[in-house]
C-alpha cells in the first residue's frame, strides 16, 4: 500500500510540475513564417548576435516552419552576406505567452540540450506575431522584437 501511495503521489507531483502550454497560441503559430524585421533600440550603433547564431540583421528574411502537434520546427537563414544556416528546434508557448526555444543539432535529443531561449509572444494574429527577447545591449536592458509574417 505504501508503494502504491508513493507511486500515486509521485505521478501527481510530476503532473503538477509539467509545463502547461497555450494550445490555441501554438496552433495559431503552426505553419510557415518569415521574419520581416528585427528591431531594438540602438540597432544602428550596437550589433547583436541573435540566438548565438548570427547578427540580428541576418534573421530578416529567414524562414521558419512551426509544427504545433509535436512542438518541433526548422529555420533557415538565407540572406546574402550572412552565414547559411539551417536548424531544427523545439518550442512551446505557455498560457502567460512565454515562448521557449531550444535549437537541437542533428542527431541530438532535445532532452539532452540544456541551453535555450525564453521570449514573449506579442501581437499574435492569423498572419503575424512577434517574439520579444529581453537582453542587455550597451549596458541597458533592451527588448529585441522579431516580427514574423505568415507565408504560404
Amino acid at each position: 500500500m505504501k508503494k502504491l501511495a508513493f507511486i500515486a503521489f509521485g505521478s501527481l507531483l510530476l503532473a503538477s510540475c509539467a509545463a502547461k502550454v497555450d494550445t490555441k497560441a501554438q496552433v495559431g503559430i503552426k505553419g510557415n513564417w518569415q521574419v520581416s524585421s528585427v528591431n531594438y533600440a540602438g540597432s544602428n550603433m550596437f550589433p547583436l548576435k541573435s540566438f548565438q547564431i548570427a547578427d540580428s540583421k541576418c534573421f530578416v528574411g529567414s524562414t521558419w516552419h512551426f509544427v504545433s502537434n509535436n512542438n518541433t520546427g526548422t529555420m533557415s537563414l538565407n540572406q546574402s552576406g550572412c552565414p547559411a544556416v539551417d536548424g531544427d528546434f523545439k518550442w512551446t508557448v505557455t498560457p502567460n505567452q512565454d515562448f521557449t526555444l531550444k535549437f537541437v543539432g542533428e542527431g541530438e535529443k532535445a532532452k539532452n540540450v540544456t541551453a535555450g531561449f525564453f521570449l514573449k509572444v506579442r501581437n499574435q494574429s492569423a498572419n503575424q506575431f512577434q517574439l520579444v527577447d529581453q537582453t542587455n545591449i550597451g549596458g541597458r536592458p533592451t527588448e529585441v522584437v522579431y516580427t514574423f509574417n505568415r507565408i504560404n
